[in-house]
């Protein structure tokens, strides 16, 4: 401020011989007869101001020039080059002043080891002991003086101190002329400003950056819970897919079931009908004697063709069977070299195809019976009506058929077996699927629970030392104050100091 002068900025204008006296040093008798001027240089203007002859308050304040320098210099706004500068040179005088501690702290506690076992410690000793400790308590003073609050803290108490001395000065000079006033309440006003104006900056940009902190911490806690929600939706939608997948099997099952049994139902009124046909045959040996050679030919060459429609029938049973076996072992190779979801639909096309490829075997077997049925009906008709076959001739064919039957059933059983078999142990893998899948979401779960409870030991951590750090700095800033009071400072100083510096803790303070 251009009101706050040193004593040596003071020019008398009234005599040469007076060029470098001040206000406290001038003598009495001078100040009767001669009056004062003052050389004022502005960022404006320079300005020479006469002091009226009257006797200075008593309670005046002189400082030194190199004093009242460095309270200008530590009030004034800094540019980001000139802050960086002082931070740099403030690091280094304190990088250096460390330095010497521990030199002294080491050159300390050896000669400490080295003379502690022959004799008592002299006063000496304990006074560079005394000196050494004091030196590491300056150390820790020094480390915390580089926290961004105490920085700023000491920015405040020496504005204050600078304000404080320029308030005086200013009464002192009471009886200035109103211009010279006027000049210094206007120059006054425009720092002030700006240095709340800087404040207010530093405020705000604090109170930004712990916004997006904050906001930042709840979107990785929101993502977090966001990927948790889908992984256990998409494990759900898996374990319903393969349920339903179970049922439709179990279902089919029961449906082969059911058309097996019809089957063995039809097959066996086939039956009844033949040992039905063989009695009307039985009765009707007696009418059949008259035309027995007839009906030898005929059967022998119905035997002959009936003998080679079943080689045929079961060399078309056997490359249907084949097939079937072919296709099944190239849908299950392909389900098992399936690994994903796309694989797993793949499968359950190649199912839903052998299932049709079945159906169409079924339906054929059923046509193909239902033609067998037809032409042993037609049969049975040219029989009855030519009453052509003998007795040992049916024997021999109701033998051939009942073996057959018997064939065709035991192979039947046997698929079944084989079918239902290999239907277990698909269910028995599918089961120890899910089973490994649900150990798999467990052990995820159990994961998660464990990251969870180290992060939030680490918010714990992070709030105790915040806490000891705030504990710490509040204990300075008390010191810092009772300094104050202790040099004499106005209380009202104290007070706005006391103030501004709880303003400037409080946001750290909520975190």
């Amino acid at each position: 401020m251009p009101s706050c002068r040193p004593k040596g900025e003071k020019t008398p204008l009234s005599s040469p011989k007076k060029e470098n006296s001040t206000t406290g040093g001038m003598d009495p008798s001078h100040e009767k007869h001669k009056e004062e001027a003052i050389l004022i240089i502005s960022k404006d203007l320079i300005r020479t101001l006469r002091i009226p002859r009257k006797d200075p308050p008593k309670k005046s304040i002189t400082l030194p020039s190199a004093e009242f320098e460095q309270i200008i210099s530590a009030s004034r706004f800094l540019t980001q080059e000139e802050r960086e500068a002082l931070r740099k040179t403030y690091q280094k005088e304190r990088e250096e002043k460390l330095r010497a501690a521990e030199e002294e702290k080491s050159r300390i506690q050896e000669a400490d080891l080295s003379q502690s076992k022959n004799r008592e410690l002299s006063d000496l000793e304990l006074e560079a002991q005394k000196r050494a400790q004091r030196l590491v308590e300056r150390a820790e003073a020094l480390k915390m003086e580089q926290e961004e609050e105490i920085k700023q803290l000491n920015q405040l108490i020496l504005g204050t101190q600078c304000q404080a001395t320029c308030d005086a000065q200013i009464e002192e000079k009471e009886q200035i002329k109103v211009e010279l006033a006027e000049e210094e309440k206007r120059l006054d006003t425009l720092m002030e400003k700006e240095r709340r104006r800087a404040l207010e900056s530093l405020e705000k940009m604090e109170e930004l950056r712990k916004q997006q902190l904050i906001r930042g911490r709840q979107e990785i806690c929101d993502q977090i819970l966001l990927n948790l929600e889908e992984r256990q939706l998409q494990e759900e939608i898996k374990e319903q897919e393969k349920l339903q997948l179970c049922q439709d099997q179990d279902r089919k099952n029961l449906e082969d079931l059911k058309t097996l049994e019809k089957k063995m139902l039809e097959k066996k009124l086939l039956q009844e009908e033949i040992i039905r046909i063989n009695a009307e045959v039985a009765k009707a040996k007696e009418r059949r004697a008259e035309e027995e050679r007839l009906a030898d030919t005929r059967a022998m060459e119905y035997l002959q063709k009936k003998l080679e429609r079943e080689a045929e029938y079961e060399a078309e049973q056997k490359r249907i069977k084949k097939e079937k076996e072919m296709e099944i072992a190239r849908l299950r190779a392909q389900q098992q070299r399936a690994k994903d979801h796309k694989a797993e639909q793949d499968g359950i096309r190649a199912k839903r195809n052998q299932e049709a490829e079945e159906r169409r075997w079924r339906q054929k077997e059923k046509e193909l019976a239902i033609k067998k049925a037809r032409e042993e009906a037609r049969l049975r008709a040219a029989r009855l009506e030519q009453v052509q076959n003998k007795e040992h001739c049916l024997s021999i064919e109701a033998g051939r058929e009942k073996a057959a039957f018997e064939r065709v059933l035991e192979v039947q059983q046997e698929e079944m077996a084989k079918q239902k078999e290999n239907e277990e142990r698909k269910r028995e893998k599918a089961q120890q699927h899910a089973l490994a899948i649900r150990q798999q979401v467990k052990e995820r779960e159990l994961s998660a629970a464990a990251r969870r409870k180290e992060t939030f030991k680490e918010a714990d951590r992070q709030m105790e030392e915040a806490r000891h750090r705030q504990m710490k700095l509040a204990e300075i800033k008390e010191k810092k104050l009772q300094q104050l009071r202790d040099v004499g400072l106005s209380e009202k100083y104290c007070a706005q100091v006391e103030r501004k510096a709880q303003k400037l803790f409080q946001p750290h303070l909520k975190n």
